[in-house]
């Protein structure tokens, strides 16, 4: 690979690094600050928060995964650095992924409006079936980056068997039944998948209908509650499409080992991954009221037209 594309490669690599720790570390700050004052915090605060710092410590896996893959590509195929980055990848990867899966089912919860009585059984229930699947999140996430056990152990065999140049069938059994845990490390992504699909596709067929009725219902059509919907549609989408965006992004970084070109694919792969984390924290405080008046205050505050501790145009 040639310097020039490493080079802007650790650029592109550090830019959305800070920009991640800049956003994210804003979340966690602004929630955590707010948590000490108030001594209590909704559902919705606490999962952002969590969301937030686990994205921290998922963008500095990244970051030192690029530096590695930039300068010491050969000896992360070798298996020992490419192994404890995994385990720890896999396991912040899959909580980060079922903490944004969790928020989007909450959101579902507190804001759709179904008559359906398996989807108002779950409404009254919102606070505990969030409880649960925090918990689910934490011990799935443990369990997954116990599961590249098996994995290393085969990996490392497939490489000392492979530099004899004995391929035997045991060889050949050995490659497939690798190949097949890494399939089915693969399919562990789905549930999540199909969870956030349908919590976002439920509560934009909800938030539509909602504006339907509110135009039909007022004279005025740029009516401010339905401004509100509209903003709230459009957030979600975006949260929808970085989702899939990332799902595709670190598919492509996981099976960068079967596309030619195996070191660009995984520098296209890494980069694409760090752009959700990135991208969904600054949406996600534009989103949020809390955050987006903190942010807001901030940058007066910077500019000069704002004292520190006074309240801003946005405050209540």
């Amino acid at each position: 690979m040639p310097g020039l594309a490493k080079l802007v490669f650790l650029f592109l690599s550090g830019t959305l690094f800070i920009l991640g720790m800049l956003g994210n570390g804003f979340i966690a700050v602004v929630n955590v600050r707010s948590w000490f004052k108030s001594k209590r915090i909704s559902w919705s605060d606490f999962i952002i928060t969590a969301l937030a710092l686990s994205r921290i410590v998922l963008l500095w896996i990244l970051l030192t995964d690029s530096i590695i893959v930039a300068f010491f590509f050969n000896v992360y195929t070798d298996g020992t650095a490419r192994g404890v980055t995994d385990v720890f990848w896999t396991f912040t990867n899959h909580l980060s992924i079922w903490l944004a899966t969790c928020l989007g089912v909450l959101y579902c919860l507190k804001i759709a409006s179904f008559s359906h009585p398996m989807f108002l059984w779950l409404k009254w229930r919102v606070s505990r079936v969030v409880m649960w699947m925090l918990l689910g999140a934490l011990l799935f996430s443990c369990g997954s980056a116990m599961s590249l056990i098996p994995q290393f152990q085969i990996y490392s065999l497939l490489r000392e068997t492979a530099g004899t140049g004995n391929v035997t069938e045991h060889l050949r059994k050995q490659m497939g039944k690798y190949q097949q845990i890494h399939v089915l490390k693969m399919l562990r992504y789905i549930p999540p998948l199909i969870l956030s699909l349908a919590s976002y596709i439920l509560l934009i067929l909800s938030l539509g209908r909602h504006m339907q009725q509110m135009r039909q219902s007022r004279t005025s059509p740029s009516d401010a509650s339905t401004e509100a919907h509209r903003r709230a549609i459009r957030i979600i989408l975006s949260f929808l499409f970085l989702f899939l965006f990332y799902f595709l992004a670190f598919s492509i970084t996981s099976y960068s080992y079967l596309l030619p070109s195996r070191e660009m694919t995984k520098f296209i792969g890494q980069l694409t991954t760090m752009f959700y984390p990135v991208g969904h924290s600054f949406i996600l405080i534009l989103g949020n009221n809390k955050l987006k008046q903190t942010f807001v205050e901030l940058l007066c505050c910077e500019c000069g037209h704002l004292k520190p501790g006074s309240k801003g145009p946005l405050a209540s």
